[in-house]
């Protein structure tokens, strides 16, 4: 067993190598085989197919372009992951200003989460957080999907901690009134 994670570790290392020499036979194996989860990160934070795209071929690009600082014996697909996120965080910043929300007017109505999420589908799932505003919807992937704290959303989106917290609690709010339209019944 011990020899399998070996090769398997060099099979990676040489796969790696070839991406860094432009190897295009390794650069298409290496989008195809990423490509569809990624796509569903991307999703997540577009405002649409289209948007996800965008997204998706700009992450692509970064990883072909700094390929060569990832770390053999890391994880090649969170490697991959954080890129997207981070491309996407990019994308939004480039297509919204920056504006904060009044944490006077944010609050939490306990009655309204759901418990019928696994009679949605994922696409379901995925329109309604694409409904959001971005600033919401970042806020969410952020701290719900990808589980940064308030501390780190506001840094990374340039925004105060309340700010975060305000717009998760209305993204929450809003994502609740959004999946009660499909008629699921919410209780925690």
């Amino acid at each position: 067993m011990d020899l399998t994670l070996q090769l398997k570790q060099q099979e990676e290392e040489i796969f790696i190598q070839a991406c860094i020499q432009n190897e295009q036979w390794a650069q298409k194996k290496l989008y195809e085989d990423f490509y569809g989860g990624m796509k569903g990160v991307c999703l997540r934070y577009a405002n649409n197919e289209m948007d996800a795209q965008d997204i998706l071929h700009e992450g692509f690009i970064k990883v072909f372009k700094h390929i060569g600082k990832y770390q053999p014996g890391t994880s090649l697909p969170a490697w991959i992951r954080r890129i997207m996120v981070n491309t996407s965080i990019d994308y939004y910043r480039k297509r919204t200003r920056r504006r904060t929300e009044d944490m006077d007017a944010a609050y939490d109505k306990e009655a309204g989460l759901p418990s019928a999420v696994s009679d949605l589908t994922v696409k379901e799932i995925i329109l309604s957080i694409q409904c959001l505003t971005p600033a919401y919807r970042m806020v969410f992937n952020l701290y719900v999907m990808e589980g940064y704290s308030h501390r780190e959303i506001s840094e990374i989106l340039g925004i105060t901690e309340s700010t975060s917290r305000s717009n998760l609690v209305k993204a929450r709010i809003k994502l609740k009134a959004l999946l009660a339209k499909k008629d699921i019944r919410y209780d925690r």
